[in-house]
């Protein structure tokens, strides 16, 4: 236990020096790393321990020095297996790179930290606290044949069919798992964003915030609240009828967040019909702004005509809205505000000798004021604007207002031109120069894999494309599917690493072969468990999956480097395997029940932030449950086909 607090200084110290700050995912990486921290310390106090037991006769000083020796080879590998895991996530990009670099770096520096104080430090720590007069026993103990081992390599077919079940349970369940992109949790916030109806003023939009502001206040699980309108976090222009609503919650409630949200959503849209709006969580609406689409679903339909656009989106929508665990559906239509047209005529505007451009001169110092010159405030020029009104304008007071002559004086505006209002248009968005309408929704309370499996069905089902139209399919969905495509690559480049370390360690093509089968067949557990739990595969939980080929890899290295020494002993080759198993029993179900006692406050989701990690706390808990039958069986049994005699 001492290592422990050692090891996390070390990585602070660290973390310090290459200027990382103390975070949700620093502080996550630092928790989920304590199993690998203690496994490293059992592995070597474990060993130095059984090195006393087989040489009663010898002071600590002197065991220290042949349990460190013997197992230094081992322990570079193992260490390199666990480490080498997380070089490949360089290749991953976008948020989800951006969101766990940090993680795999503490992960690396929480790890090499482990690494040297377990063969610097914890030696000369185990020497100090070993006194004298218990540093000699006067007993030899031997270790303890376990025959169930000889049962079980004697007979591959059951480490088969397990191994076949594994692959069977793991092809079940894998397109049957949830899935989603980031790992989410209950923040203890709420953001509602909201838009009042096209061409709403501040003034207009906030007699509507107004009786939001009275709903929210009649809700016990509010703690507080802020509003703002006219500006939102993502780079874009917000209109003056948008913005956003931040509600912290109470720390004790009855309600989840999910729950608040529904009921605060019921109530606005009972008496704000024409209020459009939406929920997220803090974390999640910051990430969505700044990514392609605050929305986790987002269909983009591509095509040339505006009003058939309209038309797609529309029916988009209302296939959406008809799919289960989907809400705040958006068909993408941002309809502006009501038109003026001002159609002056050209024949009084001559006979005044006026020109249109001065007609519009005027008319714009009446609407929105014209830039007449600028002044320096606070370093920066700052325009002036030459305004006619002090507010704005009605549509009355422009028709009524006066033009000015070139003589001085001044005639009824209506007399040059007609005045004409008109609805406002639709604003289309372009993506790669193709006009695009985007149509959106939330989540509530279901994955966004099955979510977007439905709608695809149900719009491949429904909606016939005219030539020349497309759908894609974008938000959170297209970065998980990029997200999940590198991540396939970083596991797939994982697997490769830890085999040419165990290829370079034992220089055994077949051993390497047989190691590296085994902890790939360790991610069936981690599958398991999050089928079980009903945790979603997303970016985390697949980090868990990536975490347990190394883990487990770094476990096997130790049980062939036990079978290694025993034959050059002259055993046999079923009686290594059984003297190998048997030694390194008892720190594989230490180094288990270590990792899986560590790991279980995240896998609960205690603490604030824990549920961001919860997802690969769960993976890496099931692949360790998995490994034991795997360490303690397959793998004896595939050495003992594999292996010459």
């Amino acid at each position: 236990l001492i290592t422990i607090p050692i090891t996390l200084s070390l990585t602070l110290i660290f973390l310090y020096v290459f200027g990382y700050t103390l975070n949700i995912m620093t502080i996550g990486a630092i928790a989920a790393a304590i199993g690998l921290i203690i496994d490293d310390a059992i592995i070597v106090v474990e060993q130095i321990h059984r090195t006393h037991e087989e040489h009663p006769t010898e002071s600590s000083f002197t065991l220290v020095n042949k349990a460190i020796k013997y197992l230094f080879p081992a322990m570079v590998g193992s260490s390199l297996s666990t480490i080498v895991i997380f070089l490949p996530f360089v290749l991953m990009s976008g948020v989800a790179g951006s969101y766990f670099k940090v993680m795999t770096d503490t992960m690396i520096i929480t790890l090499v930290s482990s690494f040297f104080v377990v063969w610097v430090i914890l030696p000369v720590v185990y020497i100090l606290l070993s006194k004298e007069k218990h540093s000699v026993k006067k007993d030899q103990k031997e270790i303890k044949r376990r025959d169930w081992v000889d049962y079980f390599i004697r007979r591959p077919l059951i480490s088969g069919l397990f191994s076949t079940m594994l692959i069977v349970a793991s092809i079940y369940i894998l397109p049957k798992l949830a899935s989603g992109f980031l790992p989410e949790m209950d923040e203890g916030s709420l953001v509602l964003d909201y838009v009042s109806p096209p061409g709403s003023s501040l003034e207009a939009t906030n007699e509507m915030l107004l009786v939001i502001d009275k709903i929210l206040h009649t809700i016990p699980e509010i703690k507080n609240f802020s509003r703002r309108t006219g500006t939102q976090l993502g780079f874009f222009i917000t209109e003056p009828n948008d913005g956003d609503y931040l509600i912290q919650l109470n720390d004790k409630r009855n309600k989840t967040t999910a729950e608040i949200a529904d009921e605060i959503r019921k109530k606005v849209e009972a008496v704000l019909p024409s209020l459009k709006i939406e929920f997220g969580q803090v974390i999640g609406d910051m990430l969505g702004d700044l990514m392609e689409s605050a929305q986790p679903i987002e269909i983009k339909i591509f095509g040339e005509n505006h009003e058939k656009l309209k038309s797609i989106a529309d029916t988009v929508a209302s296939i959406i809205t008809e799919v289960k665990g989907t809400v705040d559906v958006f068909n993408g239509l941002v309809i502006a505000g009501p038109e003026i047209k001002f159609v002056p005529d050209a024949a009084k505007l001559s006979q005044y000798n006026l020109t249109p451009d001065n007609f519009y001169f005027q008319m714009q110092t009446k609407i929105e004021g014209t830039i007449v010159g600028n002044v320096l405030e606070k370093n920066q020029y700052v325009n002036i604007r030459m305004l006619e009104y002090k507010n704005a304008p009605t549509l009355n007071t422009l028709k009524n207002s006066s033009i000015f002559l070139n003589n001085g004086k001044l005639k009824p505006m209506y007399e040059f031109a007609g005045v004409n209002v008109s609805k406002g248009v639709a604003e289309i968005e372009r993506e790669n120069l193709k006009p695009m309408v985007a149509v959106k929704a939330r989540l509530d309370n279901r994955d966004l894999g099955s979510t977007l499996k439905d709608i695809k069905q149900k719009i491949s089902t429904r909606l016939s494309l005219p030539s020349g139209y497309e759908i894609v399919y974008g938000g959170a969905y297209a970065q998980q599917q990029k997200a999940f495509g590198e991540l396939l690559i970083i596991l797939i480049s994982a697997v490769l690493l830890v085999f040419i370390i165990i290829l370079f360690l034992f220089r055994n093509l077949t051993t390497a072969l047989g190691i590296i089968t085994t902890a790939v067949l360790g991610v069936s557990g981690s599958l398991i468990a999050l089928y079980i739990t009903g945790t979603p595969l997303n970016v985390g939980s697949y980090t868990g999956i990536i975490m347990i080929v190394g883990i487990i890899g770094e476990n096997s290295i130790f049980t062939y480097l036990q079978y290694a020494e025993a034959r050059k002993s002259n055993m046999s080759k079923d009686e290594s395997l059984i003297y190998s198993i048997s030694t390194r029993l008892r720190p594989k179900l230490m180094t288990a029940l270590g990792a899986i006692t560590a790991l279980a406050p995240l896998a609960l989701g205690m603490g604030t932030g824990a549920q961001m990690h919860q997802p690969l706390a769960i993976a890496i808990i099931g692949g360790m449950i998995i490994a034991l039958p795997l360490l303690l069986i397959v793998l004896p049994t595939l050495m003992r086909i594999i292996e010459t005699e």
